[in-house]
């Protein structure tokens, strides 16, 4: 994938490196990424490089000597993990060597692996490698996640907030797989944290846009079987909900998950996954990305705390303007923690400006809602039965 960011040319991969050597010897201002340059079949002696990245790619000795003093050349660094990944995950790259069935291949799969040497060497380690190694891993997948965003509207761009704990046989997930699927249905992209729970009922519900509700409600029997991720064969069934109902390569979701909470596996069902080491880069890319709107589930202290570092974005209109909060369950946001009535208040007596609040149990409101902030005067407002 080539892609144009201010003033320097991506090049991830071998064809998009050749179209940039056949227009000419001096190669300018050029980012690449993870790009094996032996294979390229062009004598790269006969190039000059200036002012280029060299991100964890394979450069031939002859080659250095072709750069100027600008040039920055980031080596190759053998990791268990990807150093600079120039694509976002995804359920084949992050299971890679996950066979469904077999439950002994979860414990040799990328993601297991990762997560694994990550607890042995530390959350918060000190030694330099790893952390250096975490930090170039989390800009390449933030570089790969910002250029994915670029093809949507960002007032297009959905998220949902909620508990990993949420089973898959609660009318909850049922709720949260219809508002998702009915919104990619209308060109949204829907995000979460990637992880178990509510979070996979978003992935879920965007997987399945354009199936029937038959097929929703099979898709629902079969990973029911193992409600939350602690059942065993809750991957197993994923995969196989995924084998028998291809997602439409029209639609597709991001998942934001972090090794930092590694325990609670990555949804599949996420069609792109963005999965950092630093969960602060992490929840900064959840909260800032959704401009359209997020919809806040019942969830708990990690659900909190997104309520209000968005409420604060919002607040200050950080990004611009401020988006809506949209609280999905009255009885658990108005009593049984009672955040919504709390936001109002602090709106209410100046502490919060421009927060846009929205509370309800209906499906057709969430969407009504997120729809409205973003063409108000479209021919569906208000027409339920249109979306």
């Amino acid at each position: 994938m080539q892609n144009k960011r201010e003033n320097y040319t991506e090049i991830e991969g071998l064809y998009d490196l050749r179209q940039v050597l056949t227009h000419g010897e001096t190669i300018r201002h050029c980012a690449f990424q993870a790009v094996n340059f032996e294979q390229c079949g062009f004598p790269m002696e006969n190039y000059r490089f200036e002012d280029c990245l060299f991100m964890g790619c394979y450069i031939p000795p002859r080659m250095y000597f072709t750069m100027d003093e600008n040039c920055i050349v980031l080596p190759r660094v053998k990791m268990p993990f990807k150093v600079f990944p120039n694509r976002l995950y995804d359920a084949a790259s992050l299971y890679l060597h996950y066979k469904p069935g077999y439950h002994e291949t979860w414990y040799t799969c990328y993601d297991t692996i990762n997560y694994e040497r990550y607890m042995a060497m530390g959350k918060q380690t000190s030694d330099i490698k790893e952390t250096l190694c975490r930090v170039l891993h989390d800009h390449s997948i933030g570089n790969a996640l910002e250029q994915f965003i670029t093809d949507y509207d960002e007032k297009d761009i959905v998220a949902v907030m909620g508990g990993h704990a949420v089973k898959r046989t609660d009318p909850n997930f049922r709720q949260i797989v219809e508002i998702s699927k009915r919104l990619t249905e209308i060109d949204k992209l829907m995000v979460s944290g990637g992880g178990p729970g509510a979070m996979e009922a978003v992935h879920l519900g965007a997987w399945l846009a354009g199936r029937s509700e038959a097929e929703v409600e099979d898709a629902l029997s079969t990973i029911g079987v193992s409600p939350t991720f602690r059942d065993p064969g809750w991957l197993t069934h994923a995969f196989e909900v995924m084998e028998k109902y291809p997602h439409d390569p029209q639609y597709h979701s991001l998942g934001i998950p972090t090794w930092f909470y590694g325990h609670e596996p990555a949804t599949p069902f996420a069609t792109e996954i963005a999965k950092f080491f630093d969960n602060s880069v992490r929840e900064n890319y959840i909260i800032s990305i959704p401009k359209g709107g997020i919809i806040y589930t019942p969830g708990s202290a990690g659900t909190f705390q997104e309520i209000f570092q968005d409420a604060a974005q919002n607040h200050y209109e950080t990004l611009g303007y401020a988006s809506p909060m949209v609280f999905l369950g009255k009885k658990y946001y108005m009593e049984e923690t009672p955040i919504y009535p709390l936001l109002e208040d602090l709106q209410a007596r100046g502490k919060y400006n421009n927060l846009i609040l929205k509370i309800t149990d209906e499906t057709d409101d969430v969407i009504r809602s997120l729809m409205d902030f973003h063409r108000p005067y479209h021919q569906w407002s208000g027409q339920s039965s249109e979306y």
